[in-house]
């Protein structure tokens, strides 16, 4: 369901959507494979939320972000569209950063009530109340913060409304990463530009490991290539499995854009 293109509302870039009672700002649902982590491959429902409480330059989702469109839904509609959907029982909930919309955990709930499995792409930064059966966890390192010398693909600067400082100083949040993992089956996905970032990753890892009472594994620490296009992921994607090699960690494919490049509701 090509959600944005039936009903499109604009907000500026630097706010976020306004909660709209029992409603969500629904960028896409659609039905595709998972292309990350652990499982990727499965066939998945994915509902995109609009809006986020960070900017990373190379975000691969940036109309809802950067250029936050969507349509809003309630949770009884999000819920009949993915049951139309009768071939998947995963359903993964990302964005954006979909845990800053507050009736995301009244979604996550309803879809618990239906057995499906739930996975949510965050950022880290946001605890929520809510059944999750596999968190998805992506802190977001330096690499990511919005500096003026970087641009997106279409050649925009992206250190729009001061987004640099701002990303900066609330891209980690270790307390929140600790209850994260600690209360959710988990995968710790960094995005990889280059070995440069691997010290921080190393750091990160460490950091999280001494605040969380749970152990994290080798194998649910995942290296992800950056790369929202094919051109991009051949510079990055043979650099990152060696690295995943060498520190013992998991690597993790784009499978989409593999299949699909950087086409909408893959």
């Amino acid at each position: 369901m090509p959600v944005t293109s039936e009903a499109r509302e604009e907000t500026d870039a630097g706010e976020q959507p306004t909660e709209d009672g029992d409603a969500l700002p629904i960028n896409e649902l659609f039905y595709s494979l998972q292309g990350e982590g652990v499982l990727a491959g499965v066939p998945t429902v994915f509902v995109r939320t609009s809006g986020c409480n960070l900017r990373c330059w190379f975000c691969d989702s940036y109309h809802t972000s950067w250029e936050p469109t969507h349509a809003w839904m309630d949770v009884d509609e999000i819920v009949a569209e993915v049951e139309s959907y009768e071939q998947a029982d995963h359903v993964v909930v990302t964005g954006g950063e979909p845990l800053i919309h507050d009736t995301v955990s009244d979604l996550l709930r309803e879809l618990d009530d239906r057995g499906y499995h739930t996975t949510v792409e965050t950022n880290g930064t946001i605890v929520p109340d809510a059944p999750i059966d596999l968190a998805s966890i992506s802190p977001k390192l330096a690499n990511s913060t919005p500096t003026p010398d970087r641009t997106r693909d279409d050649g925009e600067a992206v250190d729009a409304d001061g987004w640099a400082e701002k990303h900066e100083a609330n891209r980690i949040d270790y307390d929140a990463l600790a209850s994260l993992v600690e209360n959710h089956d988990h995968q710790l996905k960094f995005v990889v530009t280059g070995r440069e970032d691997m010290a921080e990753i190393e750091s990160v890892v460490a950091a999280v490991r001494d605040a969380a009472n749970v152990p994290i594994r080798d194998e649910d620490v995942l290296l992800m290539p950056e790369g929202a296009t094919r051109e991009r992921l051949e510079q990055t994607r043979a650099t990152v499995a060696e690295l995943a090699m060498e520190y013992g960690y998991r690597y993790t494919p784009r499978l989409h854009v593999d299949l699909w490049n950087d086409a909408p509701e893959t």
